[in-house]
C-alpha cells in the first residue's frame, strides 16, 4: 500500500514538473514571439517616421521656397518705391533749382532796372534843375526889361508903378508855370517811350512768373486718398494698375510726397474729369486692377458724353437760342469742364449772352444775335488744346462749320478787338465779355477784398487838399477826382494827378493800372432878379 502511494505521488511529481517545465517551455516560446512582434512593429514604426521625416523635409524645403520668392517680390517692391521717391525727390529738389535760378536772374534784372530807373530820375533832377536855371535867368532878363518898360507903362496905361509891375510879374508866374508844365508833359513823354522797352522785359518775366500758375489752372486736377496706402494699390503690382489708368484715360497721374492726394494731368479738361472720377469710384469701389480700370473709365465715359450734351442742350435752352447745331451744342457743352482765371467758362459764356442781350434791347439792336454771339463767343476754348490758333481764330472756324450766320461769326471774331468792328451787336458781346469777366468776384477776388479796395482808393483821393469828392470806376481801374476850382488851379491839378497816382502804388496792392483822372471846371453862378 505504501508502495503504491509512493509511486502514486512520484508519478504525480514526475507530471508535475512535466507540467512546469512545458509551462516554462511555452513562456520563453512567447517571450521570444513577442520580441520578434515587437521588432517587426518597430522597423515598420522606423520606416513611416523616415517617410513622414522626409514629407517635413520635403515641405519645409518648400515653405522655404515660397518664403525666399516672397522676401524677393517684397525687396522688389521696395526698391522700386525707393528708387521712385528717389527720383521724385530728384526732381523737385531740380524744380526748386529752377526756381531759385529764375529767381535770382528775375532779381539781377530788377536790380539793373532800379538802377537804370535811378539814374534817368537822377538824369531827369539835373534837366529838371538847368531847366529851372533857364526859367530864373528869363524871369531876371523880363525883370531888367520890366524896368525900362514902367515909365512908358504908367503913361500910356495910366497905372501906376506898382500896379504895373503886379500885372506883369503876376502875367510871367503863369507864363513860368505854362512852361514848366509843358517841360513835365515833355519828360513824361520821353520817360514813357523809354519804358516800353523795360515793359517788354517786365511782361516777359510776368509772363514767365504767372505761367506755372496758369498751367497749374487748366491742366492740373486733385484726387484726395482716404489714406496713403492707395497710392500702392493704384501703383499695383510693377505699376500695371497706373499704366492702364493712364493708358485708357490718356491723362499723367503724378503720386509724389504730397499726402492722402494724387495729382491728374492733362491739357484736355474732359479726359482730366473722365480721370479724375473714374479714380474715385475706383478707390470707393475698392477693386483696382487693369480689367476694372477700362470698365469704370468707359462707364464714366458714356456719363460723361451725356451730361456734356444735357449741358449743352441746357445751355441753348436757358440763353433761349434756338435753331444750333447738335454738334455745336456738344462742343459748348465741353465748357462746362473748362475754367479761366478761376471762372467756368460756360457760366461766363451764359453770363455775356444774358448781358449782351439785355443791352441789345436796350439800344435797339438784334436781341437774338446779340444772345447768340455772347453765348458762342468763347466756343474755341473747348477744344484749343487740340487744335493750333487762338480761341477766337478756334471759335470762328466752328462756327462756320456749322452753318453760323455771318453777324454771330462776326461777333465771336471782333469780342477781343481783333477785326474792327462791323455791327452794334459785336460791340455789345465785346462790352458783355468785358463786364463778365471785371465784375465783382468773377475771378479770383472776393467782393470783400473788392469793396475795401475801391473804399481804400477814394480815401486815399479825399485825402488831398482841394479835393471835392472822387469816384472809383471801371471796378476800380479808374478814380475821378473832382476838385475846387477855386483852390486847384489846372497846373496844381496836373501835379495832384501825379501826386494821387504816386500814394496809390505806395500804398495800395491792385492787380493791372488804376488811372487818375483829376477834373477842374469852373461855374459861374448869377440869379436874375
Amino acid at each position: 500500500m505504501l508502495n503504491i502511494n509512493v509511486m502514486l505521488m512520484s508519478a504525480w511529481g514526475s507530471a508535475l514538473i512535466g507540467v512546469l517545465i512545458g509551462a516554462v517551455v511555452a513562456g520563453v516560446g512567447t517571450y521570444f514571439v513577442v520580441q520578434f512582434l515587437q521588432k517587426q512593429k518597430l522597423g515598420k514604426d522606423n520606416a513611416k517616421a523616415k517617410s513622414l521625416l522626409e514629407e517635413a523635409k520635403l515641405e519645409a524645403k518648400n515653405l522655404k521656397k515660397e518664403a525666399v520668392l516672397e522676401a524677393k517680390e517684397e525687396a522688389f517692391r521696395l526698391t522700386s518705391e525707393c528708387d521712385q521717391e528717389l527720383k521724385s525727390r530728384r526732381a523737385e529738389m531740380q524744380r526748386a533749382e529752377n526756381r531759385i535760378s529764375q529767381r535770382e536772374e528775375f532779381l539781377d534784372k530788377k536790380e539793373e532796372t532800379i538802377e537804370k530807373k535811378n539814374e534817368a530820375i537822377e538824369k531827369t533832377k539835373q534837366e529838371l534843375a538847368e531847366k529851372e536855371q533857364k526859367v530864373q535867368k528869363k524871369i531876371d532878363e523880363q525883370n531888367q526889361v520890366l524896368e525900362k518898360m514902367n515909365l512908358e507903362l504908367e503913361r500910356i496905361a495910366k497905372l501906376s508903378r506898382e500896379e504895373a509891375k503886379k500885372e506883369l510879374i503876376s502875367k510871367y508866374e503863369e507864363e513860368a508855370k505854362k512852361d514848366a508844365a509843358i517841360i513835365v508833359r515833355n519828360i513824361e513823354a520821353q520817360a514813357k517811350e523809354e519804358a516800353s522797352k523795360k515793359a517788354k522785359e517786365i511782361v516777359t518775366l510776368a509772363i514767365q512768373k504767372t505761367a506755372v500758375d496758369h498751367t497749374s489752372e487748366i491742366t492740373v486736377s486733385t484726387v484726395p486718398l482716404p489714406n496713403d496706402e492707395v497710392k500702392g494699390r493704384i501703383i499695383g503690382r510693377e505699376g500695371r494698375n497706373i499704366r492702364a489708368l493712364e493708358s485708357a484715360t490718356g491723362v499723367d497721374l503724378i503720386i509724389d510726397d504730397t499726402p492722402e492726394a494724387v495729382v491728374l494731368s492733362s491739357f484736355d479738361p474732359v479726359r482730366r474729369e473722365i480721370a479724375r472720377i473714374s479714380l474715385e469710384k475706383l478707390i470707393l469701389d475698392g477693386r483696382i486692377h487693369p480689367a476694372r480700370i477700362e470698365e469704370m473709365v468707359e462707364k464714366v465715359t458714356k456719363d460723361i458724353e451725356n451730361t456734356i450734351k444735357e449741358e449743352g442742350e441746357a445751355a441753348v435752352f436757358d440763353a433761349g437760342v434756338h435753331g444750333m447745331h447738335p454738334e455745336l451744342i456738344k462742343v459748348l457743352g465741353r465748357l462746362k469742364y473748362r475754367t479761366s482765371y478761376g471762372q467756368n467758362v460756360l457760366k461766363h459764356s451764359l453770363e455775356v449772352g444774358y448781358i449782351a442781350g439785355l443791352l441789345a434791347a436796350e439800344v435797339g439792336a438784334n436781341v437774338q444775335i446779340a444772345k447768340r454771339g455772347g453765348l458762342l463767343h468763347d466756343i474755341g476754348k473747348a477744344i484749343d488744346h487740340e487744335t493750333e490758333g487762338t480761341h477766337v481764330t478756334i471759335g470762328v472756324e466752328l462756327a462756320t462749320k456749322y452753318k453760323e450766320s455771318k453777324e454771330v461769326i462776326h461777333c465771336i471774331a471782333a469780342h477781343h478787338g481783333g477785326v474792327e468792328y462791323e455791327s452794334l451787336e459785336a460791340i455789345l458781346v465785346q462790352t458783355a465779355d468785358a463786364i463778365s469777366s471785371s465784375r465783382p468776384g468773377a475771378r479770383r477776388e472776393s467782393i470783400e477784398a473788392y469793396i475795401k479796395r475801391l473804399t481804400q482808393l477814394e480815401e486815399i483821393a479825399n485825402g488831398f487838399k482841394g479835393v471835392e469828392t472822387s469816384f472809383a470806376i471801371q471796378a476800380g481801374r479808374e478814380i475821378r477826382i473832382i476838385v475846387k476850382p477855386e483852390e486847384v488851379s489846372d497846373e496844381q491839378a496836373l501835379f495832384m494827378a501825379k501826386d494821387i497816382a504816386r500814394k496809390v502804388e505806395k500804398e495800395m496792392e491792385y492787380p493791372g493800372q488804376i488811372k487818375v483822372n483829376v477834373i477842374r471846371e469852373t461855374r459861374n453862378v448869377d440869379y436874375a432878379k
